[in-house]
């Protein structure tokens, strides 16, 4: 079964997500919001692209590969985001991202 081939990068899609939309939510909170608005625009874009890959893998979609290697693109830019800032939730965010990217490109073939 696709979701049993691919639970490493299934559980690392739904942490991440997850990472993602708290840290979306906890950069609403923060002093200056403005300066929040890109990391908060990145962890969107992200959890929507790790929900999704985490879907395809799990219903044998052919085009999970694809899906994963565009997920680990997005998680790559939403660490690199989350590592301009201080804040914890960012910090946790950056490192759960770059699991996620690493997942996501052994998945699909293209680790590097």
């Amino acid at each position: 079964m696709a979701h049993e081939q691919h639970a490493a990068c299934i559980r690392a899609c739904v942490e991440c997500a997850e990472a993602c939309e708290h840290c979306a939510t906890a950069c609403l909170q923060e002093q200056d919001v403005k300066m929040m608005a890109e990391c908060i625009r990145h962890d969107r874009d992200c959890a929507d692209a790790c929900w999704a890959a985490a879907a395809f893998m799990s219903r044998g979609s052919k085009f999970a590969a694809a899906m994963c290697r565009l997920c680990a693109e997005i998680c790559e830019a939403c660490a690199a985001e989350c590592k301009k800032h201080k804040a914890d939730h960012c910090r946790k965010c950056a490192e759960s991202c770059r699991r996620c990217a690493e997942q996501c490109r052994a998945m699909a073939g293209t680790a590097g």
